[in-house]
């Protein structure tokens, strides 16, 4: 097996964390590839350098070393990963730093693949011409810009209008993502074997305003006419400014997200052990 190993080594922890994973993977005589970005901080593994691209086209499966924003981003590449974590929570990881010596289950194969649902996100035109497109594993934030001042987000499904909310923004989610920001926004968490959308409005000027579940064929187009500045962020990635007559469309998408599971571990059980600390 060859394993692209993807570290954020803007982690406090992660390049120790990384070193250890090489150590391992080296016991275990795994062909393992590292970025020549971080070659400098790694030079003392047996990696092989080469491009970002290259060395994930090359490999059968990605480690990805940091917290849920580096496992998700790395996921994105379209290979089996594993997350390892060297964050806070990190809800995608598949390894504690004190779990390395089960990465002998990753090289033998001994481990399931858990498919995750995953959102195409479209920039629109007001002809409906897309101008860009974008993958979320957890979420799509529309959400008004730095100016302190809410907007008005009037939100169609399935081609109907479903209504208007006048909110600091919209959260679009996966199940995967009810664990995100939906649920710091309020919103439920759902099962992630339970493949839904969410949508949850973030601050809404209403008493009864309530995040709502949709099923995963569903369709949201999502305008904004508000003076002000709105932009769209996929699972936490850089705000693209959405143009005024512009819209954003978002659905299923046709691919999936496949992340390595090696511990027997259900959603529930790993819920309870994210969380355990911030129960009230």
């Amino acid at each position: 097996m060859k394993i692209a190993l993807l570290p954020n080594l803007t982690r406090a922890s992660a390049l120790e964390v990384t070193v250890s994973v090489c150590r391992e993977l080296d016991k275990l005589n795994t062909e393992y590839y590292i970025s020549n970005d971080i070659k400098d901080s790694l030079s003392d593994t047996n990696a092989i350098f080469d491009e970002t691209d290259k060395i994930v086209s090359l490999c059968d499966a990605i480690i990805a070393v940091g917290g849920d924003g580096t496992i998700i981003h790395a996921a994105k590449f379209g290979k089996p990963i594993l997350g390892i974590n060297a964050g806070r929570i990190a809800f995608m990881a598949g390894l504690e730093p004190s779990e390395l010596n089960m990465l002998s289950n990753l090289v033998s194969g001994n481990y399931e693949l858990d498919r995750r649902m995953i959102l195409k996100a479209e920039l629109c035109e007001e002809s409906g011409s897309v101008i860009s497109t974008h993958y979320c594993i957890n979420d799509a934030v529309i959400a008004r810009g730095s100016q302190i001042v809410m907007a008005d987000f009037k939100i169609e499904h399935n081609g109907v209008p479903l209504g208007t909310y006048t909110a600091d923004g919209i959260i679009i989610s996966t199940p995967t993502g009810s664990t995100a920001y939906n649920l710091s926004a309020g919103g439920p968490v759902i099962d992630p074997q339970i493949e839904s959308m969410l949508l949850t409005p973030i601050c809404t000027h209403s008493l009864f305003s309530r995040s709502l579940i949709f099923k995963p064929d569903s369709e949201f187009k999502i305008y904004s006419n508000s003076q002000t500045e709105i932009g769209i962020s996929c699972d936490g990635e850089s705000t693209i400014t959405i143009d005024k007559n512009c819209f954003v469309r978002i659905s299923k998408a046709d691919v999936k997200g496949e992340f390595i599971r090696i511990k027997n571990e259900n959603f529930l059980e790993i819920l309870n052990s994210k969380l355990a600390g911030r129960r009230l």
